[in-house]
């Protein structure tokens, strides 16, 4: 195993700009976690991590000719992009080694490996995803890109590596792929109303926030039509909506956190649907009440729910 190492890889961002006090940051952005089995090289701290359980990510897997992509892909299931910033010392060829290592040691055959001219230069660093500055800065004069592929398990996973240099410090944004189709995360009104009636609760998988907040995102939009439908066509029915996460972090903070999502779901059902707010109570149970195995990823995302629960 490489003597700088323990983490894992995905992709990077654009610009060179000036340090700025910014950069002063020493730990860990909240919520973030290295990939399972690959790590980070050694002194470097997560500047930007976002995890979707669904979303597309571009990854090239041919370098460009002309200017143009010649292989570019754009490959959609549960994506993981995680961006990493390491003092002055190494070199971008020495971050990315140790990147690519971790990568075949779990698996991964490469299917592009680049530097900065042999890539495409400026236009290459253009066709890629990256977190946004300051979280991941690129150097498009200055880079090297990875790409690896696996199947396991009829599982098919790719994982990226962009690596580059911002003044003194090293960027790289490591980008992992886990190929797979959308779940159908819809429930309607009268789903709703039949778990309630015969479990006493239902859980709802299409209310959506980015990691570690408690703002609605417009997608969730949906599922929340369907709750006012609910609690119109059944005038007296008054319901719990109640927050559960992951155990991922702190006891406290989820706890926290699960309470401000409920409360979240809450104000906008009156905001937006006019529903009366008596109607609606609120509670976060952070991890306390798991609908799967918090060891596996799988699990994980299913702990992560609002449910609605009856009086």
């Amino acid at each position: 195993m490489p003597h700088r190492m323990p983490g894992l890889p995905v992709l990077v961002a654009l610009f060179v700009l000036p340090a700025t006090t910014a950069f002063a940051q020493t730990r860990d952005v909240a919520g973030a976690r290295d990939y399972p089995g690959i790590g980070r090289f050694a002194g470097s701290v997560v500047t930007g991590y976002a995890v979707k359980d669904f979303d597309a990510a571009r990854m090239q897997a041919a370098s460009f000719k002309d200017g143009q992509p010649t292989d570019a892909r754009r490959l959609e299931g549960r994506i993981v992009r995680i961006a990493y910033r390491t003092g002055p010392g190494p070199s971008i060829l020495e971050v990315s080694r140790n990147f690519e290592t971790q990568l075949a040691k779990a698996g991964f055959e490469t299917v592009l490996a680049c530097d900065t001219d042999a890539c495409g230069a400026i236009p290459f660093t253009e066709s890629v995803d990256t977190l946004p500055v300051p979280q991941m800065w690129v150097d498009g004069f200055n880079y090297r890109y990875f790409t690896g592929r696996k199947s396991e398990g009829g599982r098919e996973t790719w994982a990226s590596v962009l690596v580059s240099q911002n003044n003194q410090d090293i960027y790289a944004q490591v980008t992992v792929a886990e190929l797979g189709a959308i779940a159908n995360k819809m429930v309607d009104a009268a789903a709703m109303a039949k778990g309630l009636g015969e479990a006493g609760h239902i859980a709802l998988y299409g209310i959506y926030f980015d990691t570690d907040k408690a703002v609605l995102k417009p997608e969730s939009r949906p599922t929340l039509e369907q709750i006012a439908k609910l609690l119109a066509t059944q005038p007296q029915l008054s319901v719990f909506i109640v927050g559960h996460t992951d155990s991922q972090g702190a006891y406290e903070y989820n706890v926290d956190l699960s309470k401000r999502r409920a409360e979240a779901v809450a104000a906008e059902l009156v905001k937006s649907f006019r529903i009366v707010p008596t109607r609606l109570r609120t509670a976060g149970v952070g991890l306390l009440a798991p609908v799967g195995s918090n060891a596996t990823d799988a699990g994980r995302a299913l702990n992560r729910r609002v449910e609605l629960v009856a009086p």
